[in-house]
């Protein structure tokens, strides 16, 4: 969507100039005269053309998303209509992809259609979550306490990921860090020493032959593995396109030993925490449990809730569907059913999700302080081997010409 730079005059004669992000020219018109202004020209404003360098879709900033909420929040909460809300707030929005979708909101809005209605078509970009919790608020007549809740949901979501993203940070350059000093040794160390020892037509150690060999054959097919890299990545995101497919890859994650826990109970966690909020905005147990599936990374413990609404139409209690899942913990469980049994199922819910990312914190913290010293080792072991696989041929000679 591009920008306009619009030169407007008021009904007392003063003309200025405004930039306006809107699809044409036509709108960006509209949109001027409907406020009472005159419109002298509109043309594109070229200084504000984006050119995309990436093929991949950019996403709006949670933290965007977050603060556009709770300005609406305090909008709601002055008295204003939500269409005045939306308007003042996109004229103040500086992310392009964001102002871009609240426009489209706000005409959508002018048409006709509720808040919730106009955020449908930006499902897959948020949530269902969202839409669910507006469509709630809307019914109940009070938008700004859930929206609220909501925001208090979104940051503590977004806090659990940023904490496990951070403690993943120092392995992760560890790793990077080895496989760069692995690639400067054999493409700049290792074929000098090469030549070198070449010159005195002395035996090379083993370790040294087969450190030699590794390298020359790294370089000379380096094209072709750079190529196979390069299928495979394109390979994996088309794969992953398919649900079938993301079903069986984080079926093989549940299987992997000690993360298998990390991501079975992150599923959980989430799970609890979306369907308490949904609970608590007054949306029934029935209609929040489809919207709470769909807050589970796992495509593959989703598939095995599958037949939870079924359950519950069924007139089951939601402990009883959940333990014919097999995908909840006993300790989960149990806590459900006293929720279910004090009539405080909400803020039990709210409790599991507390407890289990309590637990993947820990699990966390363990797994970082086990990965960290096998990287060291298994990096003080790399360099090791590449420095015997130099130094020992040059000893061998000194021997041999002494």
């Amino acid at each position: 969507m591009p920008y306009f730079q619009c030169r407007l005059a008021t009904k007392e004669g003063h003309t200025f100039s405004q930039s306006f992000l809107a699809s044409t020219d036509d709108e960006a018109r509209k949109y001027f005269e409907s406020e009472g202004v005159c419109v002298l020209s509109v043309k594109k404003d070229w200084k504000k053309i984006q050119i995309s360098v990436s093929p991949f879709k950019k996403k709006i900033k949670d933290r965007d998303f977050i603060m556009f909420n709770q300005e609406l929040v305090v909008l709601i909460k002055a008295g204003y209509p939500v269409l005045k809300c939306i308007e003042i707030i996109t004229s103040r929005v500086e992310d392009v992809h964001l102002k871009e979708m609240l426009l489209k909101v706000e005409g959508e809005i002018r048409g006709g259609k509720s808040l919730s209605e106009a955020f449908l078509h930006f499902e897959n970009q948020f949530s269902k979550v969202y839409t669910a919790s507006l469509m709630a608020g809307e019914r109940s007549g009070n938008l700004a306490g859930v929206l609220n809740r909501f925001i208090d949901y979104k940051k503590v979501i977004i806090q659990t990921k940023s904490k496990i993203k951070a403690a993943l940070m120092y392995p992760t350059l560890l790793f990077f860090f080895s496989f760069g000093l692995l690639a400067i040794l054999i493409n700049f160390i290792l074929p000098r020493f090469s030549g070198f020892y070449a010159d005195f037509e002395a035996e090379l150690p083993a370790i040294t032959r087969g450190v030699m060999a590794f390298s020359t054959s790294v370089r000379e097919h380096l094209l072709y593995v750079f190529l196979f890299i390069v299928i495979l990545i394109f390979v994996y995101f088309q794969m992953k396109r398919r649900e079938n497919t993301n079903i069986v890859l984080d079926k093989i994650k549940l299987r992997i030993p000690y993360a298998n826990k990390i991501w079975s109970e992150s599923g959980v966690s989430l799970f609890c925490r979306t369907l308490g909020l949904l609970l608590e905005a007054g949306i029934s147990l029935l209609s929040s449990i489809g919207v709470s599936q769909q807050a589970v990374p796992n495509k593959f413990l989703v598939k095995k809730m599958k037949s939870l609404p079924e359950s519950i139409k069924n007139g089951q209690a939601l402990s009883d569907s959940l333990a014919k899942t097999s995908t909840f913990p006993p300790l989960a469980l149990d806590m459900i059913r006293i929720g279910e049994t004090s009539a405080n199922l909400e803020g039990m819910l709210a409790d599991v999700a507390d407890v289990y990312d309590e637990k993947i914190r820990t699990k966390m913290e363990t797994f970082i302080s086990l990965i960290q010293p096998i990287i060291i080792i298994l990096m003080g072991l790399l360099v090791a081997a590449m420095l015997l696989s130099v130094y020992l041929p040059i000893f061998n000679i000194i021997t041999v010409t002494g």
